[in-house]
């Protein structure tokens, strides 16, 4: 029994040293200026957005990897990036699930067909939107003064793509109606909702930096 008591406070004592350690090193590495800075900046654009908790997420996530975050076109860029990754992820799980229905000949499939072939569409879209931004890399040095209608005709195209895109998953959404449905129409539903509300987001924070340009439109 002494050696039980003994052992007991010595683990006891490691495990008090350790949270004092942990506390510590916290208190030594608090969160970086930077950081702060940036998560502060995603914050603010997102509220312009129809969904800004959703908007602040999946912007956050690349706070610390090599994405750069410093002006509302790149902003743009990442909100598009991470529009594009949901909508390809969904793709591949209404690929999975169509297969599976039409193996079965189950009445869902029909319907779970047709949403693929939208979230396809949008996924074709988001690409060119996000190829079509990168190249007003160019124009915008050269302002709206000069090449000035090839930049406004870039923008154009950014926003028809990214529009389309949230038309066609927002189409898909309405083939689940309602409340009430199987636990594979409300996964389905859930899931390309997300890609809907993800690319309402980019759309917004796109016309937020396209604003700049479009007010010195002739």
């Amino acid at each position: 029994m002494a050696k039980l008591s003994i052992c007991m406070l010595l683990m006891t004592f490691l495990f008090s040293t350790l949270c004092i350690f942990s506390s510590s090193v916290t208190a030594t590495f608090p969160r970086s200026p930077r950081r702060s800075r940036l998560q502060a900046y995603i914050e603010a654009s997102c509220q312009t957005t129809l969904y800004p908790a959703l908007c602040v997420h999946s912007l956050s996530t690349y706070i610390g990897s090599n994405t750069t975050i410093q002006n509302p076109k790149q902003l743009a860029q990442v909100a598009l990036k991470a529009s594009l990754n949901r909508a390809l992820y969904t793709r591949a799980y209404l690929k999975k699930v169509a297969n599976e229905l039409k193996a079965i000949k189950a009445k869902e499939y029909q319907t779970v067909k047709d949403c693929l072939e939208q979230i396809n569409d949008s996924v074709d879209q988001l690409s060119q939107s996000i190829k079509e931004l990168r190249r007003l890399d160019g124009k915008e040095q050269q302002g709206a003064g000069g090449g000035g209608d090839d930049l406004f005709w870039h923008i154009s195209n950014v926003e028809t793509w990214v529009s389309a895109a949230l038309t066609d998953a927002s189409s898909c959404v309405d083939e689940f109606p309602g409340q009430r449905m199987s636990k594979l129409k409300a996964t389905v539903k859930g899931k390309v909702l997300n890609v809907a509300q993800l690319t309402s987001n980019a759309l917004a924070l796109f016309r937020r930096f396209a604003s700049r340009y479009q007010a010195k439109k002739p």
